[in-house]
């Protein structure tokens, strides 16, 4: 394939990672660097089973979490991949999983990668419980379930931190789509939440929690995203990188380019969108070279057309130049329970969103700051040219996305959503041993 569209940009995340200031309003700026005058307390135990830090998903979560718990004086010892850049937060300590296999990377979902350092992980936080003492243990994902069972042996209260739904992100595999299958993922799963002490779950997945543990305690994670203003020079610079002109009108994806995103669809509507707006350019952020899309005929055809541009993952420091540039912004997420974090990002950038409607996406977004489509081709490109031919409305929509991002989703409710989440695990663990 000609890679003259398959565009890299320069930069390393860890460059753009810094510490937290003191209490405020706004999230911290990604390079800042201030003091905490709160003295430590209470040490945690977090188990994150991703390669940290990279600039993508759960990664970026578990950031915001731990620069949170950072300026509320905690101390915590984070056990994760032996895979990522070393963040600077104070109150925390990284401790890596071992890596006998020598790996040096970890692509998103379910891999060979991730099962062999998971038992590493899961061989460290036995480890660390045995030697320390910690007033929690914050599992993320799959970690959870060896958290469950080590924290009731050493009699650690046990946060269990539900980014996605294990049976609903496998369902898409062949194997794990079986009946049988699904039902042992599924009774794994509500084995899990019946044994977390608290379980904060991404928005969307809260339903899924009470309906199989209605007495569940049970929060919901409304990451932060604080507006980041790009500069026009920033963006004039991007579309001359990109090849696109000033007056050529842009959608824009980012995120990973998993199956349950729904990227089949929203590549199929691109001809049908050109068919009315003939320069319209759709530019698709988060490409991994392992996930073989940049190789389809019909996407390579599309590349060569000039009617798409395929990016990889950015730093997240470079994200506000393309959310500017965009004309509409576009989730087309075919399934999964789990908000993805990009939509608190699309609401805070002020742009104009396309959505599918589906339970997951209406945790946030509403017909008065989005246009919400059935989760079909046709309807995603019809809901794109609605903005694209009624700049009235797409102002409207913009105006309310940023209004909602402004009023919702500070860092300083953010910091405080993490001090109640983490003494109501206290006080829960505190009630069952009285």
């Amino acid at each position: 394939m000609d890679l003259v569209n398959w565009v890299t940009m320069g930069g390393s995340p860890a460059e753009t990672l810094g510490s937290v200031p003191k209490r405020g309003r706004e999230a911290p700026a990604w390079g800042s660097e201030k003091s905490i005058a709160e003295p430590l307390r209470r040490r945690v135990l977090f188990v994150a089973p991703q390669p940290f830090y990279e600039d993508r998903g759960t990664p970026i979560a578990v950031r915001q979490v731990l620069l949170a718990l950072g300026e509320l004086g905690y101390a915590v010892d984070l056990l994760t991949y032996p895979v990522g850049s070393d963040v600077t937060i104070p109150g925390l300590r990284i401790f890596r999983g071992a890596n006998p296999f020598g790996i040096r990377s970890v692509p998103v979902g379910l891999s060979m990668q991730k099962l062999l350092l998971d038992l590493s992980l899961a061989a460290a936080l036995r480890a660390h419980l045995r030697s320390q003492s910690y007033s929690c243990v914050h599992a993320v994902e799959e970690m959870a379930f060896p958290a469950a069972l080590l924290g009731r042996r050493y009699g650690v209260p046990v946060l269990y931190d539900m980014q996605s739904s294990l049976p609903e992100q496998l369902a898409g595999r062949a194997v794990f789509g079986w009946a049988p299958i699904r039902r042992v993922l599924e009774r794994m799963e509500r084995w899990l939440i019946d044994r977390a002490d608290l379980i904060v779950s991404s928005a969307g997945l809260a339903c899924r929690v009470q309906r199989a543990a209605p007495n569940a305690l049970l929060r919901e994670w409304h990451f932060p995203s604080a507006p980041v203003e790009a500069r026009p020079t920033d963006v004039g610079a991007l579309r001359e990188r990109l090849g696109l002109p000033a007056e050529q009108p842009v959608i824009l994806y980012s995120g990973t380019f998993e199956a349950y995103q729904g990227l089949p669809d929203l590549i199929a509507a691109i001809p049908l969108v050109r068919a009315q707006v003939p320069n319209a350019t759709f530019v698709l952020v988060g490409a991994d070279r392992a996930n073989g899309l940049a190789t389809q005929d019909d996407v390579e055809a599309l590349v060569r057309s000039g009617a798409l541009r395929i990016v990889e993952r950015q730093p997240r420091a470079e994200m506000a130049a393309y959310l500017a540039m965009a004309d509409v912004l576009v989730s087309p997420r075919a399934y999964g329970g789990n908000l993805p974090l990009k939509i608190f990002d699309y609401l805070a950038a002020g742009r104009p969103i396309v959505a599918t409607d589906i339970p997951t996406h209406r945790t946030v977004l509403t017909e008065d700051r989005a246009v919400l489509v059935p989760p079909r081709t046709d309807a995603l490109a019809g809901g794109i040219l609605a903005l694209l031919q009624d700049e009235l409305r797409a102002a409207r929509l913009s105006r309310a996305a940023r209004a909602y991002a402004d009023e919702h989703l500070g860092w300083e409710p953010f910091v405080e959503s993490v001090a109640a989440i983490y003494d109501e695990v206290g006080g829960h663990a505190r009630n069952a041993r009285g």
